[in-house]
């Protein structure tokens, strides 16, 4: 906010004026597809409705907002969201003019789509450092609330690197209590210089409205899939081959780990590039290409977002001593499976561990990660076990970094200690820990 100096009072307009031009509303038109009937069903209908059956094919709308990053190009950046199955996209500009756009690609994952226009003297925003925004910046958002277009609201970040809860692991959303409603998906959130820090996405709402909770992806995801969806028109995701988790304090504790800050790795893939690299189990990566790693999200994020095929620069931890490598990431295979056939150990039948009863594991299970360790029977609700995470079918392969043979070996690890346990498990394929103290 500065000093209108024409009027002299305190105001946005003079910013407002340089950011809303490049924002636009968008109108989609798509057909909605009827749901398929009975024979019986469609000869009630047509007997009722004289024939005019209800039940076919009918054009829906849908309002969105985009923000044009490339003026040259004619590159607007939305939501995917907003135009998924669009038949025809109407992007409409402030000084009224209505174009025709066409959809270079989408990624659902990230929520981002990007579209284009032809036209001359187009406006566009530029794009601000991820980096560079903190926690208590000054931010407005602008969009097509309700229809309402180019609508402005202010507000602060709120917080940064947050989880919506939608479960998908490319997240890291900026928070914000500036007003988001329905219409304003795919809207610009700036700085107090004009600056684009985020493509608003979602809100959390009881009521559908704003409510002082909206999200907005931030531009360092923004430019790494606006590159792909130029150049590929979808995004080719990439993998190290490890399998990570966050730095609780009772896990620093257990492994006696340095730092809470890094990603923890938990189990590393064989013949994967990040075993290539001499990555191994309970590492802590603290870096990826140059920027900071802080927690599990940071790395699949940072990795999952650049050019497979290429090779960057990873540092982690390991008792301490900080290793700098190279390694190259490859492509996602989304059908790479692979599983191993076990024996049973022999052994003690059960133990009871923090309310958590253990076995030996059976011989009829198809594991990845091999025949050693112990099986998790049941869970007691309310237990130590349960409160930490563990559920039935669980697979326990070691415990405060020493691995698990069989029960036997398990009870020796544990007896007599009082904890904290770091439990390395492993559910449907994957490995983490789980901790109990």
């Amino acid at each position: 906010m500065s000093l209108d100096s024409e009027r002299g009072v305190l105001s946005m307009a003079p910013l407002l004026d340089r950011i809303t031009p490049a924002v636009v509303s968008i109108n989609v038109r798509s057909t909605a597809k009827a749901p398929k009937l009975s024979n019986r069903n469609e000869e009630l209908l047509e007997r009722f409705f004289g024939g005019r059956m209800p039940n076919e094919p009918r054009e829906k709308s849908g309002l969105g907002s985009g923000v044009i990053v490339n003026a040259a190009d004619g590159l607007i950046i939305t939501n995917a969201h907003v135009i998924e199955d669009a038949d025809e996209i109407i992007v409409t500009l402030k000084d009224k003019r209505q174009l025709e756009a066409k959809i270079v690609g989408t990624d659902k994952k990230t929520d981002i789509a990007l579209i284009k226009v032809s036209a001359k003297k187009l406006a566009e925003l530029q794009i601000a450092k991820a980096s560079e925004v903190r926690v208590g910046d000054y931010v407005i958002a602008v969009g097509n609330p309700f229809g309402l277009s180019h609508s402005v609201t202010s507000g602060i970040v709120s917080a940064l690197g947050r989880d919506n809860g939608s479960g998908d692991g490319y997240q890291d959303f900026i928070q914000t209590d500036a007003s988001i409603n329905p219409g304003n998906s795919g809207g610009a959130l700036v700085n107090s210089k004009g600056e684009l820090i985020g493509i608003n996405s979602a809100i959390i709402s009881r009521s559908g409205g704003n409510q002082g909770i909206g999200f907005a992806v931030p531009t360092n995801i923004v430019q790494a899939v606006m590159r792909q969806l130029i150049s590929y028109g979808e995004v080719r995701r990439g993998r190290i081959g490890v399998l990570i988790g966050d730095i609780t304090p009772t896990l620093k504790e257990a492994l006696d780990l340095t730092t809470l800050d890094g990603a923890l790795v938990s189990q590393v893939v064989e013949d994967s590039p990040a075993e290539k690299a001499g990555l191994k189990r309970d590492d802590v990566i603290i870096s990826f290409n140059g920027g900071a790693i802080k927690d599990a999200s940071d790395i699949r994020n940072a990795v999952g977002l650049v050019e497979p095929g290429e090779r960057y620069t990873i540092t982690y931890l390991r008792e301490g001593r900080k290793i700098k490598r190279r390694i190259e990431v490859e492509a996602v295979d989304e059908n790479d499976e692979q599983s191993d056939s076990l024996a049973m150990n022999n052994g003690p039948e059960t133990k009871n561990f923090s309310g958590a009863t253990l076995a030996n594991i059976p011989a009829d299970l198809n594991l990845r990660g091999g025949s050693e360790g112990v099986y998790v029977s049941e869970v007691e609700i309310s237990s130590k076990a349960q409160r930490a995470g563990l559920v039935k079918g669980d697979v326990i392969r070691s415990v405060n970094r020493r691995d698990v043979q069989n029960l036997e070996s398990f009870n020796k690890l544990t007896k007599g200690e009082d904890g904290p346990f770091a439990l390395s498990v492993e559910r449907n394929g994957s490995t983490f820990y789980v901790a109990i103290k």
